[in-house]
């Protein structure tokens, strides 16, 4: 189980260390997101190739984001496909709907693409999943770690395109 470590200029604090599995994963995103809403985090970049697992579809998630949600807020969405958003995240897409000015959801897939990592980057803290069929991965306030990941993220994003519209429009 990983540690408490100061994770911002306000004291909060956020897990430092190894995690292990798809529920301690879950737990590390719920707790940032947590974190966020009661710290008034400005920006910040969530990756992964398509989010199925996180808990992006919970009551309390949708109610922290709504917490952290104003003006002069960025939340940046990294994925190489969106399409388990309508299936799994239906809250989360009813939050994104009302809140798209501060969303930029980027889509990056193609050959010679860079992988898209599973992380969230901030600032001052980071999670970043290394294996992710076994959910293993570190967390932390490291510097180097976090400049290493913005850096991998920075690569996909210059490569990436809009995607994840707010509405999707029919003929």
């Amino acid at each position: 189980m990983p540690s408490n470590d100061d994770a911002s200029s306000n004291g909060a604090t956020l897990a430092s260390g190894p995690f292990s599995g798809p529920e301690e994963f879950a737990q590390l995103i719920r707790q940032a997101i947590e974190a966020a809403a009661r710290e008034g985090w400005r920006e910040w970049v969530w990756s992964d190739a398509d989010f199925a697992d996180w808990p992006l579809g919970e009551r309390a998630v949708a109610e922290a984001l709504q917490q952290w949600s104003s003006a002069g807020r960025r939340l940046t969405l990294l994925a190489e496909r969106f399409d388990v958003f309508e299936r799994h995240h239906a809250r989360f897409v009813h939050w994104r709907r009302m809140w798209g000015h501060i969303v930029d959801a980027r889509v990056c897939r193609g050959a010679g693409l860079p992988a898209v990592p599973s992380a969230i980057w901030t600032p001052t803290w980071a999670l970043r999943r290394l294996d992710a069929e076994r959910c293993r991965g570190h967390s932390g306030t490291d510097a180097m770690g976090r400049r290493a990941l913005r850096e991998a993220l920075d690569e996909c994003l210059r490569a990436s395109r809009e995607g994840f519209p707010i509405t999707t429009l029919g003929l």
